[in-house]
């Protein structure tokens, strides 16, 4: 989770009612749902995995702490969150620890949304340095998870997702081949494409897991280091967009495009 990144699914006419008619005055039919039971079935099944274990993490808290746990969707659902669990973190690190944990890299596998609360949270209660060792640690297993659960079954839902943006990606990485490690690194230094898309398409496109997973590791430090330090003032924060502004942006660009050298000076001079 890591920087906020903006996701356009594109999902045609898939959910619409067997009965509605197009312009035309024809009958239109909803789209195939992309899995296969066999898929559906393995997703399932590592989803049930990973419920089971929060829910046993959840029955060891204490029973007052039950009626404040639930996933932020506001900031000030956040602040309350936060006010609620300072003390339980201080008194049992270990558990609080252990179920921050498994909540985010739940969330970054299954691509829930709200990973940038979490984020915000650990600075509120860790500070910074804790809390991006904290963030970077989380978003790079939750990424890896979601990689490898890609590898199973992601084709079918990317392709029937973002078929453009797939080819786009594939074309992109075929050209960067020699210098792969320093474009993922770009891409997830900058928001030009969603870390949700780079986590299921990577494998897609044959991106080798090493390179994915430095690029992950060093790549979402900046925006998560932006992020982790927001949580320190988090009851002045009046919205998450105003964690990238254009200013922090334009920075994150910046680095990306130092990212990118490499990858210009061996083009140039092949072209030489």
């Amino acid at each position: 989770m890591a920087a906020p990144r903006s996701v356009v699914v594109e999902t045609g006419s898939w959910g619409l009612d067997q009965d509605a008619e197009s312009p035309s005055g024809k009958k239109l039919k909803p789209e195939k749902f992309p899995l296969s039971r066999w898929e559906f079935a393995a997703a399932l099944g590592v989803f049930l995995v990973f419920s089971t274990g929060l829910l046993c993490i959840y029955l060891t808290m204490p029973a007052a702490e039950y009626e404040m746990l639930k996933l932020p969707r506001t900031l000030a659902d956040l602040r309350l969150l936060k006010d609620h669990l300072v003390t339980y973190a201080q008194v049992n690190p270990a558990k609080f620890i252990l179920g921050y944990c498994s909540t985010y890299i739940f969330m970054q596998t299954f691509m829930i949304p709200g990973t940038i609360f979490m984020s915000l949270l650990a600075g509120a209660l860790f500070g910074v340095i804790k809390g991006l060792l904290l963030v970077v640690f989380n978003a790079t297993a939750g990424a890896s998870s979601c990689y490898f659960l890609s590898k199973l079954i992601g084709r079918p839902i990317v392709t029937w997702l973002w078929p453009e943006k797939l080819k786009f990606f594939q074309a992109e990485i075929a050209k960067r081949r020699e210098k792969l490690l320093n474009y993922m690194l770009f891409l997830r230094v900058t928001p030009t494409l969603p870390n949700l898309f780079i986590n299921l398409a990577s494998p897609i496109v044959d991106i080798p897991f090493q390179i994915f997973f430095l690029a992950t590791v060093i790549g979402l430090v900046p925006a998560s280091y932006i992020t982790v330090r927001a949580g320190l003032a988090l009851g002045e924060l009046k919205s998450v967009k105003d964690l990238y502004d254009f200013k922090t942006l334009a920075i994150l660009f910046l680095i990306g495009s130092i990212l990118l050298i490499p990858t210009i000076l061996k083009r140039k001079r092949v072209y030489e």
